[in-house]
């Protein structure tokens, strides 16, 4: 959101409905973005807030949010569904319901469910900026497509402008 906000010149950073919230224009949308700062687990709280305040229905709504089930850098949009187990994903689901669009972005999995926790609650390493940079900023870029309603055209483009990194490959084992 950071890089959204930056790249379309909206507002500073200011502090309403437990988040942090940033304001402009983009194609001649009024868009509020907004970053929870509660626990992961209750950020349908601000969503909730904020949406009231400014009467918006769910469908009025684009939650960006981390995929363990998309492989890095790979892009999907849908509106509804479940949460994937995503607890943040659960909490906006228990406060406004599930017909909001949802920009699921790929961070990959890190192979054992044991490992997960840990995974989705640190930072990237360093060596995914290489692809999580670009990726970013493509999604910033182009995220008029999805006020227009583009969905489709938003995801082929990201694909098309910034596909996946390739897996990386595993040494041989030389025993």
């Amino acid at each position: 959101m950071d890089a959204f906000v930056h790249r379309h010149n909206f507002s500073g950073w200011s502090q309403k409905f437990q988040s942090e919230l940033s304001t402009g224009t983009l194609d001649g949308h009024k868009v509020m973005v907004l970053k929870p700062q509660t626990y992961m687990n209750l950020s349908g709280q601000s969503v909730a807030a904020a949406a009231g305040f400014y009467k918006m229905a769910p469908e009025q709504i684009i939650v960006f949010h981390d995929e363990l089930d998309l492989i890095p850098g790979k892009l999907r949009v849908k509106k509804g569904g479940g949460s994937g187990g995503h607890n943040g994903i659960k909490s906006i689901d228990q406060h406004i319901g599930t017909e909001y669009w949802r920009v699921r972005m790929g961070i990959g999995h890190p192979g054992h469910p044991d490992l997960v926790s840990n995974y989705v609650l640190n930072d990237f390493a360093k060596g995914d900026q290489e692809w999580l940079a670009p990726f970013v900023e493509i999604c910033a870029r182009d995220s008029g497509l999805l006020l227009a309603g583009d969905m489709e055209g938003y995801m082929t483009k990201i694909a098309k402008d910034c596909p996946p990194p390739k897996p990386k490959e595993q040494k041989q084992n030389e025993g």
